[in-house]
């Protein structure tokens, strides 16, 4: 990942309201949500959460899909990985034992398994150049 992409979706997500709406569709996963249905469970006037899902889906950290009359969105889990992995890649001028924190943080996040006939997608894979 370049700097640039990097920049912009950190900046897409450095702001409170959108922060939420992040989290909250990093919390429903693959499946998505309503558009409708996140302005009701975070109460934000649908005008003010259109302008926050413009700037999460402009970063690359959210895509939209259309079903029937909704439109659903949905958290770009690659894209995610992909700034975890811009943010960690060089941890600590690469003596491991630095980053052993960060594993241990990794590892408490409470990811669900998939539901039957679901599949979550591949973890994340460092594309460091050599």
């Amino acid at each position: 990942m370049e700097s640039e992409t990097a920049v912009k979706r950190l900046a897409a997500i450095a702001q409170g309201a959108r922060l939420e709406v992040f989290r909250l569709l990093v919390k429903v996963g693959p499946k998505g949500m309503a558009a409708g249905d996140i302005a009701r469970a975070l109460r934000v006037p649908a005008n003010t959460l259109s302008a926050q899902l413009l700037v999460l889906s402009n970063a690359g950290l959210v895509r939209a899909r259309r079903d029937g009359r909704s439109i659903i969105y949905a958290i770009n889990f690659e894209a995610m990985r992909d700034l975890l992995v811009f943010l960690t890649e060089d941890c600590c001028g690469g003596r491991a034992e630095m980053c052993a924190p960060l594993a241990g943080i990794a590892s408490r996040a409470t990811c669900s398994k998939p539901k039957r006939g679901e599949q979550h997608e591949a973890p994340a894979r460092s594309r460091r150049r050599r």
